[in-house]
């Protein structure tokens, strides 16, 4: 029986940060930016996510398709053939929380619901295929809709916005639109600025000063900046040395109002926020 998180969020009041959701990734890929094939056994990954889930995870975000830069696309039937058996491991290992399926593609969407996740993070925001919208709304699960200026194999070449706060808000906002048009709740729609998606490090900063302008479009916002270069060009630190740098950006986010950090280490993540929330 799938999972139903709608009741988890509550849109944030920006004067007083609440702590959001953390979400946990699981790559099931041979090539993702930070661990490319290091989970793409589908044992291997599901012992992950059930690590994810003991170290304090509220979501868990599989994947069987690479995103970043550079990343060249693979067909539906390669994505559930990556994504199906982690789902269904991890569905049959008794996980309770949401699980989240991490696709552009309405297929594998329908196939990952039917297997036990319940929202789908969509990085065209529906645009990649036209079917997303209406499966969503027709299976009533959470859809995430993010920003992505140009494709996955050539988002990063020379990414250019006259006032990319300005630009992201109104793409969210026309996204959102669109999805209410094709029947899903509103209720059941996140938003995410699509941070390292299409952007230089000034966009992304900018993006993450901006949240309180996004969360006032009226929907919980999702922050991705886990280990992403526009990070590590701040401190030169490799992909697989960036852990400090992603819980800052973590940190900073739940204090500007995100209501859903994606991270990869959920449990480094989970006590730095107690400590903000003690703190705060």
């Amino acid at each position: 029986m799938p999972h139903q998180p709608l009741n988890l969020l509550r849109v944030p009041d920006v004067r007083v940060p609440a702590m959001p959701l953390v979400m946990g990734i699981v790559n099931v890929t041979p090539d993702s930016f930070s661990d490319g094939g290091v989970h793409q056994n589908a044992d291997l990954a599901i012992a992950h996510g059930l690590k994810l889930v003991a170290d304090g995870a509220d979501i868990l975000d599989i994947g069987g398709e690479s995103t970043r830069p550079g990343a060249a696309p693979v067909t539906p039937e390669q994505e559930l053939s990556r994504v199906l058996p982690v789902i269904r491991g991890l569905v049959k290992r008794g996980v309770k929380i949401p699980i989240s399926i991490d696709t552009r593609h309405a297929l594998v969407a329908s196939e990952a619901l039917a297997a036990g996740a319940c929202i789908v993070n969509d990085v065209s925001a529906g645009e990649a295929d036209l079917e997303m919208l209406a499966l969503c709304a027709k299976r009533a699960c959470v859809l995430i809709l993010m920003h992505m200026q140009g494709q996955p194999a050539s988002m990063q070449n020379q990414p250019q916005y006259k006032d990319v706060v300005a630009e992201v808000r109104a793409y969210l906002m026309s996204r959102v639109v669109a999805a209410i048009s094709a029947g899903c709740a509103r209720e059941a729609l996140w938003v995410d600025p699509g941070f390292g998606f299409g952007k230089k490090p000034e966009h992304n900063f900018a993006l993450v000063r901006a949240l309180p302008q996004l969360c006032e479009l009226g929907f919980p916002v999702v922050l991705g900046a886990s280990r992403k270069s526009s990070l590590g060009s701040l401190t030169g630190k490799p992909v697989n040395d960036r852990e400090p740098e992603s819980l800052a950006a973590g940190l900073v986010g739940a204090l500007k109002g995100a209501s859903v950090v994606r991270v990869h280490e959920v449990g480094w993540m989970k006590r730095a926020l107690a400590v903000a929330r003690a703190l705060w």
